[in-house]
């Protein structure tokens, strides 16, 4: 299996919606760390899985939807805590419509809070 990984990072922020959420009730900001990696058995017809230009371009835009964006504010958490796991799934699942190759099985997203605590997301493409 091959797997190509782009990783950025930024700020967004974000308050829980949660019952009791203490401190984390209060919009507050993290220093996000997205880790995205495509996986796929074949390679195309230039050794490549994915052309890591066009991934860079896919995570480059989506990093810039959410840099110092507030979560809560956003369509894809309406209804939703926007918790680090709801996170990744959103941020994986816009890369697997991003990306152009029937090439990937694979995308996973881990996306990782202030380098203390990480959540991830995978889903077969």
């Amino acid at each position: 299996m091959y797997t190509v990984t782009v990783t950025r990072d930024f700020v967004a922020q974000h308050w829980l919606t949660v019952p009791d959420p203490g401190p984390e009730g209060a919009l507050h900001s993290h220093h996000l760390t997205v880790e995205v990696e495509v996986e796929g058995e074949r390679l195309g017809e230039y050794g490549y899985l994915v052309d890591i230009d066009d991934l860079k371009t896919v995570v480059d835009t989506l990093v810039d939807r959410y840099r110092d964006a507030t979560l809560n504010d956003l369509p894809e958490f309406e209804g939703r805590n926007p918790s680090v796991e709801h996170f990744s799934r959103c941020f994986a699942e816009r890369v697997a419509d991003g990306i152009e190759t029937d090439r990937l099985d694979a995308v996973a997203v881990t996306t990782w809070e202030e380098d203390a605590a990480a959540a991830s997301y995978a889903a077969s493409v």
